[in-house]
């Protein structure tokens, strides 16, 4: 490798807590064979498919026992013991989430096995093959005609592996071991305010590409000069040596041949005369190719710059106002977790129904169609790492596995004109131990990828004692590039009326962002505005609130909490929440709430 491609190699992988190949760069775009439909799976609650009765893996000892699930074993003849046949049983669809699925696994946590068969021809001799999952929640385990593959820790980013020596022309069995369950040191931990769905929620591929292949690309404006594109092409090849590549975009009249170094490793740094750059009002997408002897890799990439200037966010060194709303994944046309482009452009056409020029997808990273929407619907995006809450601090492995996580969203979302945040965490104690994990983080974040902006959804406090007067007190608003804090006046603090009586005192010279506010409402409860629950109760929330953001000094935008009503375990109320949490503007039948029309008037009004 290159030293440049070694030392990122270093950060994103060496310390990884799971094993995987370097993730795939672009499957969105590249020719794939889905893996998606029905598949056979086993719920394994005691996990006798992956354990001897020592509580010792079989995927560890040197003959696994056929039990072992992943062996995918037959019955020699009548009298073999064998207690389990994938082929007998039920099927679960994939993408998509057991809880949902199956009124049996509603609450579920813990292990399902997946089994998927397939045949495979390769399309040219010499080629190579990579299973591709967009996600699995939250550690799974995957073995392709009973030899592991590896292991993946984290329930929204992609992972692959490379299966060239293992795939056959026929009877391919794939056997994924999925666990759900939550855990003390895990990311996130035990306790959030979402529903842990369990699965393979997202999409999954056969990526068949060359011998030589272009696996990783970073191509974005130089953020010291905004009429230079710089980033790097990263080549895979099996046999060492330099390789040509030509950079193409037509649009910008720019047909560049590069050669790599030995490892495969290219510099790109090309100046432009003209270029028309993405924006809120024109979100255009250069056409961009990458060709090599053996292959062709196309994107779509708008060129942007993205900076703050004292207390002002510059989108092209213009002053932007986010006007946002937060976003969970999960799906406005089905029920459970979100997966499909449908869903992505239900959600967001009704963020710009409300009005919006941006959003927060919350609290953890959603699938590739969001941002890829957002970049052609020019939408301005948060991204968020599922730190949230208190999670193990001291752990490293704990630390390790937020990083990674980190690192696969980068990967994956680096060249989306539309991502201009990458958030490190979620209501988070202001703590020493915190402190130096979210600063490691984000100072990993800035070497990884320093054209966009860093926040973290931080906590509102007293301003000296003064109950009257609030502001940020935290550590960590040092760090980050934008100031962003939660506050919930009028719902879990006091009335709505009280935001009347409150000031603000921000004295970083920082822009600031409101990235939560909000109040439940069941649609069609209707009363006063002095009953909680009711749709007028949310209303009048947001007419005060929003009065009060008015004087909040340094203000640049919000993302009230939240679009639609999602699921979550936490909330209880009969008749009310019923498992449900009811902050969303449009409730999970896709009805508005009255206080979705306050919302919208307000951003119809602001400039």
């Amino acid at each position: 490798m290159s030293k440049h491609f070694l030392l990122l190699a270093l950060i994103a992988w060496a310390t990884s807590s799971y094993s995987q190949d370097h993730l795939l760069q672009n499957v969105y775009n590249r020719t794939t064979i889905s893996l998606n439909g029905d598949w056979k799976y086993i719920v394994d609650p005691y996990e006798n498919g992956y354990y001897n009765y020592r509580y010792e893996p079989f995927d560890q000892q040197p003959t696994p026992w056929a039990s072992a699930f992943f062996l995918d074993s037959k019955p020699k003849d009548a009298s073999d013991l064998l207690e389990y046949d994938f082929d007998k049983m039920d099927n679960l669809k994939v993408p998509g989430d057991w809880n949902t699925q199956k009124e049996s696994l509603y609450y579920y946590e813990g292990t399902v096995w997946y089994k998927q068969s397939f045949d495979f021809d390769f399309s040219a001799k010499g080629n190579r093959l990579f299973v591709y999952f967009e996600a699995a929640n939250y550690q799974a385990e995957v073995y392709l005609n009973g030899t592991k593959l590896g292991t993946h820790i984290g329930g929204f980013t992609p992972f692959n592996f490379e299966v060239t020596d293992i795939v056959k022309a026929q009877d391919n069995f794939l056997i994924v071991k999925v666990d759900n369950k939550r855990l003390k040191d895990g990311v996130p931990t035990l306790n959030t305010d979402w529903w842990n769905y369990g699965g393979i929620t997202r999409d999954v591929k056969l990526v068949e590409t060359a011998a030589a292949f272009v696996e990783d690309y970073f191509i974005q404006l130089d953020p010291q000069d905004t009429k230079k594109i710089k980033g790097y092409v990263q080549i895979n090849s099996k046999d060492a040596g330099a390789q040509k590549l030509q950079l193409k975009l037509p649009d910008l009249e720019i047909n560049q041949q590069l050669t790599t170094d030995q490892d495969g490793y290219v510099a790109i740094n090309i100046p432009v005369e003209e270029i028309r750059y993405w924006s809120l009002e024109d979100p255009f997408l250069y056409n961009v190719a990458i060709e090599t002897a053996q292959e062709t890799v196309k994107d779509q990439i708008g060129f942007r710059s993205i900076r703050t200037e004292g207390t002002q966010i510059m989108l092209n060194n213009k002053p932007v106002y986010l006007k946002g709303i937060s976003i969970h994944e999960e799906s406005p046309l089905r029920d459970g977790r979100g997966y499909a482009k449908e869903d992505a452009t239900q959600l967001l056409e009704w963020a710009k129904e409300l009005g919006c020029n941006y959003v927060r997808l919350a609290h953890y990273p959603h699938n590739e169609h969001m941002v890829r929407l957002a970049d052609q619907m020019g939408i301005l995006v948060w991204e968020e790492n599922p730190v949230y809450w208190t999670i193990s601090w001291d752990n490293e492995s704990t630390y390790q596995n937020a990083e990674t996580q980190l690192s696969e969203l980068i990967a994956r979302d680096k060249n989306r004109a539309s991502v201009i945040i990458w958030s490190m965490a979620n209501e988070t104690p202001n703590v020493p131990a915190r402190n130096v994990f979210l600063n490691k983080l984000a100072a990993y974040t800035r070497a990884k990828d320093n054209t966009r902006l860093i926040s973290a959804a931080l906590e509102q406090k007293n301003y000296r004692g003064d109950p009257t007067i609030r502001t940020i007190d935290d550590p960590f608003a040092e760090v980050v590039d934008i100031l962003s804090f939660n506050q919930y006046i009028g719902w879990y603090d006091g009335l709505p009326e009280k935001c009347k009586t409150i000031t603000w005192k921000i004295e970083e010279d920082k822009p600031v962002l409101i990235s939560e506010f909000g109040a439940g409402a069941k649609k069609g409860l209707h009363g006063t505005k002095d009953e909680r629950w009711t749709e007028e109760f949310q209303e009048n929330l947001y007419v005060e609130t929003l009065q009060m953001i008015d004087r909040v000094d340094k203000i640049q935008g919000f993302s009230p909490w939240i679009l639609v009503d999602f699921r979550s375990p936490r909330r209880v109320l009969p008749a009310i929440q019923d498992g449900w949490n009811r902050k969303g503007l449009i409730s999970e039948e896709g009805e508005k709430k009255k206080a979705f029309f306050v919302l919208q008037a307000f951003y119809r009004n602001k400039n």
